[in-house]
């Protein structure tokens, strides 16, 4: 059976010695984040997730949600609404939001950590209050001042819990397709009508209310993606003044049966004239979703991150106690009747891949949360922009490469146990199934590819890149001289001048043929990422070396930086081919011609 321990020592690493989180609180005004708040957090975040929500994640896979299809309810499994009661008890739902509205107002910042650790304890059971925050950041940006009274109290306070409706039967990402249709009332209010899937925390019984934010169509709405209007459409009808109503015109119709996240309720959504209300302008929708949607991804990048985490503790666990063979270069353990499977080098191999991504993506992850925390509180305009240029570019990094990378390490950590990683009791078999969903969830790999490329370096012009370019040669160049970095500096500065010329080339050859750009996005993603992690594990060294850690602390950081840098870091070679490669080994092949 997999278990999980905060690994509150790498997080408090990242936090203050890596991202100065203290000086940078202090300096956007955030003063109620004192480190002894946030360490208090930290704690008490690793209490409940480890003795709470862990304990209930093998129950969640096992028996699952269940769907009453008389009634349209769904149950969750056993022990979660007692747990989401504990989570409301202890102001978890409001941590970062607005005290305005009854939260606690601490940074993003410190929100990141609890949401990895609820992510590795229990993934099922943190996506019932996920797209809560998410709702709350698109009303409090898009909402009229009585949809923000009445809708976000309860949202920040976890009384209610939100969802986010996009997709529909016949379209998926596309979502100019979608059908749903918002009817106009004399009351002011919206008959909505329509169908919506794979909406996750859909429909459960943690709590009486759900705030559905529904994208439908008003009847004059042009066709196409311009034509999308956002509404919030409760389960139970609201009145203007808060009052609670009737059970509105939404119906759970069914639930899917996944691979994976059993414990969570993935539903399909009957709107039958819903009563709902517009936010924002007619037919601005998508950009308010979008609001919500960025959120969600930088949300479900730390998924991976938690899954890969938890998935390594057990594999170094397993590792460390599993006896398998005698070193090549003689017993390691001759007292014993064979060494552990560690001294194995495709073992090492696998853990420390593992390792590496963990630590360097939790860099990358928390960093980007910091980017929140500076858009919102910043008193310098430039800072703020730059921080918004650079988060924007970041997003579908984050969201992408934690993500497929949260596959590999829980594939790595099952093939450490062999055959036992394939066998239901070890738990890990449920880590691999559950970090699947995560890539494919708030935009496929594949689609984040394209926003990247297609978004955030053709139409942007690389606004982002510039910013995290110019951060890698402020490191390089303050580090010049320093003998004990140069063996990531040099690499890290070659690495960069690389990427601008990849990103060049690629722009230059989408100006004669515009399928360049989608023949190159999903390379180009990862080189990115790669690139990115690298700048954080250099980055990371000189951090720890700076640091009160212990020496082993610090020795560990550079073996496994100088890992990822040999090991890790050559996989951009592949993707810098490809991406040169250009449309042709893509798109020459007649359709017929696939089989």
């Amino acid at each position: 059976m997999s278990t999980y321990n905060a690994p509150l020592n790498d997080i408090r690493f990242v936090l203050f010695d890596l991202l100065d989180a203290e000086s940078l609180f202090a300096r956007l005004g955030q003063t109620e984040a004192s480190r002894d708040i946030v360490d208090a957090v930290l704690e008490e975040a690793a209490r409940f997730t480890e003795t709470v929500l862990a304990p209930l994640n093998r129950v969640g896979d096992e028996i699952g949600c269940r769907y009453d299809k008389a009634t349209g309810a769904v149950t969750t499994p056993p022990g979660f609404q007692q747990a989401y009661a504990q989570f409301v008890e202890g102001g978890w739902s409001g941590l970062v939001a607005s005290q305005d509205f009854g939260g606690q107002g601490l940074p993003h910042l410190v929100g990141i950590p609890v949401e990895e650790m609820i992510d590795a304890a229990n993934l099922a059971w943190g996506n019932f209050p996920l797209l809560s925050h998410g709702a709350t950041t698109a009303l409090m940006h898009h909402g009229e001042a009585w949809q923000q009274e009445v809708f976000l109290k309860p949202l920040v306070s976890g009384q209610w819990t939100g969802t986010m409706c996009l997709t529909e039967p016949h379209c998926g990402t596309d979502l100019g397709l979608l059908k749903t249709k918002a009817v106009p009332q004399a009351d002011g209010s919206y008959a909505v009508s329509g169908t919506k899937i794979f909406i996750t925390a859909g429909e459960h019984d943690l709590t009486d209310n759900i705030v559905h934010l529904v994208l439908a169509r008003l009847p004059d709405a042009p066709a196409g993606s311009k034509g999308i209007s956002l509404f919030v459409v409760p389960k139970l009808r609201v009145a203007r003044d808060g009052s609670i109503g009737e059970h509105n015109g939404v119906r759970c119709g069914a639930i899917e049966h996944k691979m994976g996240i059993h414990g969570s309720a993935t539903c399909v959504l009957n709107l039958d004239e819903a009563q709902g209300y517009l936010i924002g302008q007619p037919h601005k929708g998508l950009m308010a979703m979008f609001t919500m949607m960025n959120t969600a991804r930088l949300a479900v990048g730390l998924q991976g991150l938690g899954l890969s985490s938890r998935a390594y503790q057990n594999a170094l666990r397993y590792a460390r106690e599993r006896l398998q063979m005698r070193a090549l270069s003689g017993p390691k353990f001759p007292d014993k009747p064979a060494d552990p499977i560690i001294v194995h080098p495709d073992v090492r191999r696998m853990l420390l891949t593992c390792k590496a991504l963990i630590e360097g993506g939790r860099a990358l992850g928390y960093h980007a949360g910091s980017l929140v925390d500076i858009i919102g509180h910043a008193a310098d305009e430039n800072e703020r922009k730059q921080a918004d240029d650079l988060l924007g570019f970041l997003t579908p990094i984050v969201k992408a490469c934690l993500t497929e990378w949260g596959v590999e390490c829980t594939y790595h950590a099952l093939q450490c146990f062999g055959g036992h990683g394939y066998i239901h009791e070890h738990g890990m078999e449920q880590l691999a199934r559950d970090a699947r969903i995560t890539t494919l969830y708030e935009g496929t790999t594949g689609i984040q590819a394209l926003d990247l490329m297609g978004r955030k370096i053709a139409q942007l012009q690389g606004a982002g890149l510039r910013v995290f370019l110019g951060m890698i040669e402020a490191f390089c160049k303050a580090s010049e001289g320093d003998e004990s970095l140069r063996e990531f500096v040099e690499p890290l500065r070659a690495k960069a001048a690389e990427w601008q010329m990849l990103t060049l080339g690629v722009g230059k050859r989408a100006m004669a043929n515009p399928e360049e750009i989608g023949a190159a996005a999903y390379d180009y993603l990862f080189y990115s990422g790669y690139v990115a992690l690298a700048y954080w594990w250099a980055r990371s060294v000189a951090a720890a070396d700076a640091s009160s850690q212990p020496q082993e602390f610090k020795d560990a950081k550079r073996e496994t930086a100088r890992f990822y840098f040999a090991r890790i870091l050559p996989r951009t070679l592949a993707h810098a081919t490809a991406i040169e490669s250009g449309t042709a080994p893509l798109m020459a092949m007649a359709e017929e011609r696939f089989g």
